[in-house]
């Protein structure tokens, strides 16, 4: 593990990862497809932390637009990870990868209760750590969710994992003559109001010096590429 750049990573995927093309429901082989990729690294002695969105079961907005409450809208989504969390697991399991979901909100037959020490130790043994419901507070993303539990985990990098080479001035699907950034500061991120991920978890990250990479996941050679040191997608940092 000596020549790797980053050692102990969070990775964070949005729900729609788990929702195959169509971008809904779990789709047991793009769980698959997820597990293979991180086993790949995580064999290689990488220590790896999760953090999984929801917007494959519960679209908050949605609700919202109906009039729904922002608590009630924000917490059926952190419930709607916890299910992500653990399909992710039964993936990681079925190939012999250790797997603990943890949960910001107590829900003790089905997750372990979030507990810092505890998530820093099960990496330090090789397991990988799933972080289910958010923050466990409503008012804050996944994105949020990632950044602060990066922080607290002593993680050399969170890693944006999307299915785009990383971040472009415009959307490069729908203009070919997009820009892409090898590399951005934090403060460019926010006034340009790129979506790399929310405003709050990038301030967090700024504040904490986490640097954020956005790759894409499914390019079989991207997050290999990446932890060697090479220059893959797009780093965002000070």
């Amino acid at each position: 593990m000596a020549d790797l750049k980053y050692k102990r990573i969070l990775l964070k995927l949005t729900g729609e990862a788990l929702g195959g093309e169509s971008g809904f429901g779990i789709n047991v082989d793009e769980a698959e497809v997820i597990a293979n990729r991180v086993k790949e690294v995580h064999d290689m002695g990488v220590e790896v932390a999760m953090v999984i969105g929801a917007g494959n079961l519960w679209r908050g907005k949605q609700g919202l637009d109906h009039g729904m409450d922002r608590s009630t809208a924000d917490y059926m989504g952190m419930l709607a990870t916890i299910m992500n969390s653990m399909a992710l697991m039964d993936a990681f399991e079925r190939r012999g990868v250790f797997t603990r979901v943890m949960s910001a909100i107590e829900m003790r037959a089905i997750a372990e209760p979030y507990i810092r020490r505890r998530a820093i130790r099960h990496l330090e043994k090789g397991r990988v750590v799933i972080f289910g419901g958010g923050t466990g507070n409503p008012f804050f993303s996944t994105d949020t969710a990632a950044a602060l539990r990066a922080t607290e985990i002593d993680a050399d990098v969170v890693i944006k994992a999307t299915k785009v080479d990383g971040v472009y001035d415009s959307d490069p699907n729908k203009n070919p003559n997009a820009k892409k950034f090898d590399k951005l500061p934090y403060i460019e991120v926010l006034n340009r109001r790129l979506e790399v991920m929310d405003s709050t978890a990038i301030t967090l990250c700024m504040e904490n010096h986490m640097p954020i990479l956005v790759l894409n996941l499914w390019d079989t050679e991207a997050l290999m590429r990446a932890l060697r040191g090479e220059a893959v997608g797009t780093l965002v940092n000070d």
